[in-house]
């Protein structure tokens, strides 16, 4: 299953200065306590005997701070600080760098009220968030921003900010301890799916390899009546409509399915690219894709053709919505509507995605190594609703990693055609498509039903040091 996190926790920081009312951080703390308890977050953070309040102000406040995020340090995907006054801009700035953690930090500044501009009741908190911000670029501490500039601790807009910060942090987390799991060779012809795990190593990213060869071996050798044979198929028969497909070949994907999945947990696998023909339809005389599809289906995407950075794109996707992600071929046009077109691959869609999936051949395939050789592939049209989409590529010219992100819609206009596939809607899409010509990026894209093109663009950008151009 996935190690994507269920369950975040963040680290608390509550700035105080204090020729400003302190009795706020105490107030502030407990809506901190019943705002991440209702959202099903857990904190770290200093309680009323480390510190005045359990805020911080000084620099051996800071250096608490720090010793008790560090203690902490493996568990907490990011940290969150409040300014319910003023604060102390340098005491917080020390705190998060003696810390270490590299993680993102969210910056909340709690609004004044009319009413309260007394000298014994006002915040400044509009004032020393900017303080504040201006302190961590010093520092060198990329930091994330409420979308307004001070909000209420209690408000359903701090709220969705936290949502969202979670998704970013989610992101962040899963990027930077991906294991990618290569199986077989890119196809000959797909000189677009190369990449560098050179440039995925200097990012923290590792690619485990597999040959072929050894996945039949391995697959050859279980019996047919293995229990593990008979839990795969059940789950293959329950992602997709498998009634049209002979028994034996079920078999002999269960087999396949079996193997792929202890190499997996083997060795601790996130995600994967899997070499899905010809040689699978030659030696096992069937198709990977509903494998795949049920994998990407469990948060762990499985991409086609070995585009390890497909496979990548799809992670990323998975871990910021924890919705399942699919890759397709940005495949055709949409008649005359050139803000619509086609995406479309053989069979790998994750079938939650999917109206009514059906497991059948892949008949553009089948051409070439004969229909009854490409059982397993997922048919169906991927829902309607909104859609993101996002590719992450190496470029080898410049030795970077690059990416670029949107939002669309999935459609339901007619669409007369099989395997997977989807209308999608895209603002200025004929823009897009020239950028992604130009820019060399790869003919596949991944996608989900989300809209969190704005956390992955600052996820990379700001915080995993990849450009990362948002299309709009």
């Amino acid at each position: 299953m996935t190690t994507l996190p269920q369950q975040l926790t963040f680290g608390v920081i509550i700035g105080n200065r204090g020729f400003f009312p302190s009795y706020l951080v105490g107030e502030a703390r407990q809506q901190a306590v019943a705002l991440f308890e209702k959202m099903n977050i857990n904190t770290v953070m200093l309680d009323e005997t480390q510190t005045n309040l359990g805020g911080v102000e000084t620099r051996q406040e800071a250096k608490t701070c720090a010793a008790l995020f560090r203690q902490h340090r493996e568990k907490i995907h990011g940290i969150v600080v409040l300014l319910p006054n003023f604060g102390d801009e340098k005491a917080i700035a020390e705190a998060l760098r003696l810390a270490g953690l590299n993680v993102p930090v969210l910056v909340q500044a709690e609004e004044d009220n009319l009413d309260k501009m007394g000298l014994a009741t006002r915040r400044d908190s509009f004032c020393g968030k900017i303080s504040l911000c201006n302190n961590l670029r010093q520092y060198g501490i990329p930091f994330t921003l409420t979308r307004q500039h001070v909000c209420a601790l209690s408000g359903d807009v701090f709220m969705q900010d936290l949502q969202r910060f979670s998704q970013l942090c989610r992101v962040v987390n899963a990027m930077r301890r991906v294991r990618v799991g290569a199986i077989g060779a890119r196809p000959a012809g797909f000189n677009t799916v190369r990449y560098s795990e050179k440039l995925l190593e200097k990012m923290g990213i590792a690619v485990e390899t597999l040959d072929l060869s050894e996945i039949f071996t391995r697959t050859n050798r279980l019996r047919d009546d293995d229990i593990r044979v008979a839990e795969k198929r059940e789950i293959l028969e329950a992602n997709a409509d498998a009634r049209g497909i002979p028994g034996d070949k079920l078999v002999t994907m269960a087999r396949l399915f079996v193997v792929i999945s202890e190499w997996i947990s083997d060795n601790d696998i996130d995600t994967t690219a899997i070499q899905c023909w010809t040689s699978l339809q030659e030696n096992l005389g069937i198709n990977v894709c509903s494998i795949m599809s049920v994998m990407s289906g469990q948060l762990m995407p499985s991409a086609c053709e070995v585009d390890v950075m497909g496979a990548l794109s799809m992670y990323a996707l998975a871990s910021c919505s924890l919705s399942p992600a699919s890759l397709a071929d940005w495949n055709n046009n949409f008649g005359d509507e050139r803000d619509k077109c086609v995406l479309f691959h053989c069979g790998n869609f994750a079938s939650a995605s999917l109206e009514s999936p059906t497991m059948g051949t892949a008949d553009i395939i089948g051409t070439t190594v004969g229909k009854e050789n490409t059982c397993g592939a997922v048919h169906g049209r991927m829902k309607q609703g909104d859609l993101t989409y996002f590719r992450l590529s190496t470029d080898d010219f410049s030795g970077e990693i690059k990416a670029y992100v949107g939002e669309g819609m999935s459609v339901t206009d007619p669409l007369d055609t099989v395997g997977c596939r989807a209308v999608i809607q895209v603002p200025q899409l004929e823009t897009l498509l020239a950028w992604i010509c130009r820019n060399g990026f790869e003919h596949h894209v991944a996608m989900n039903h989300s809209a969190t093109a704005g956390v992955l663009q600052e996820a990379f950008s700001e915080y995993l040091g990849v450009s990362c151009y948002r299309h709009q």
